[in-house]
């Protein structure tokens, strides 16, 4: 007799994206600006939604909580990895978790919170179903802890 199979987690998107450390990514000490994590998981979400087949968000998807903890400095000319992953789909947003590393060392964590807007909506309004199906890899239940 087989034993009874648990059903399994869902699998939400990420990507790694790699980068160097550029000279306009810094600030007069030397090392990178705070803002430039801050682009560079930009980059990899547009990496990571054109990859999706959901490019079409782009300009309607606001971010609306940033949070990031610095923990080392990256100078000019250093291999970078962002690594980008979908946490949470709720109805309405979405929370990516990130770092930044170089090699084995974690420069910078944290998440980024979007949400669908709509132009003649003054609120956030519910993804499509096309967009919930590629942000939750395929599972449209996955991972519903926000709105």
């Amino acid at each position: 007799m087989a034993a009874p199979t648990q059903p399994q987690p869902a699998v939400l998107p990420s990507i790694v994206v790699h980068r160097k450390v550029e000279w306009h990514d810094t600030d007069a000490a030397g090392h990178h600006h705070h803002g430039a994590v801050l682009r560079w998981v930009e980059s990899a979400e547009s990496e990571l939604l054109r990859g999706l087949g959901v490019a079409d968000l782009f300009g309607r998807i606001p971010r609306v909580h940033y949070e990031v903890d610095y923990r080392a400095r990256l100078w000019f000319g250093q291999d970078i990895q962002v690594e980008l992953a979908v946490a949470a789909v709720g109805e309405r947003s979405v929370r990516y978790e990130f770092t930044v590393r170089a090699g084995e060392v974690l420069a910078a964590s944290g998440n980024l919170v979007i949400t669908m807007a709509a132009p003649d909506s003054p609120r956030a309004v519910p993804w499509s179903p096309e967009a919930r199906r590629a942000l939750t890899g395929g599972d449209p239940e996955a991972l519903q802890d926000q709105g």
